[in-house]
């Protein structure tokens, strides 16, 4: 006997639901492989290197149009880092310095 359509649906609503808030809550703490406190101080110290080399124009964005979206998103990732939403935040912030061509600290 076969469970009934609605019964298999909801099943199937709750599992997406769940997954939903799995990726939420991965992607606010901290990155695989490190702890809270670890996430935290490198998330300052990448936040840290975005001020003072990119946020004061000493980054390399020759041939940006436009590094408005690009410092809205770094914004937003250093705001990330202080509310502890490190795993979103630390892609960002490395991805930025790349683009500036500044060196991402070490771990």
């Amino acid at each position: 006997m076969s469970a009934p359509r609605h019964l298999i649906r909801l099943s199937g609503l709750m599992l997406l639901t769940l997954l939903a808030a799995a990726c939420t809550q991965t992607a606010g703490g901290p990155p695989p492989g490190m702890t809270a406190a670890q996430a935290a101080a490198y998330c300052t110290k990448l936040s840290w290197a975005y001020g003072e080399y990119v946020a004061s124009g000493m980054g390399d964005s020759a041939g940006d149009n436009d590094d408005t979206d690009a410092d809205i998103n770094a914004r937003v990732a250093i705001a990330q880092c202080h509310e502890g939403q490190t795993g979103a935040a630390i892609p960002v912030l490395q991805q930025e310095l790349r683009r500036n061509k500044v060196p991402v600290p070490p771990v």
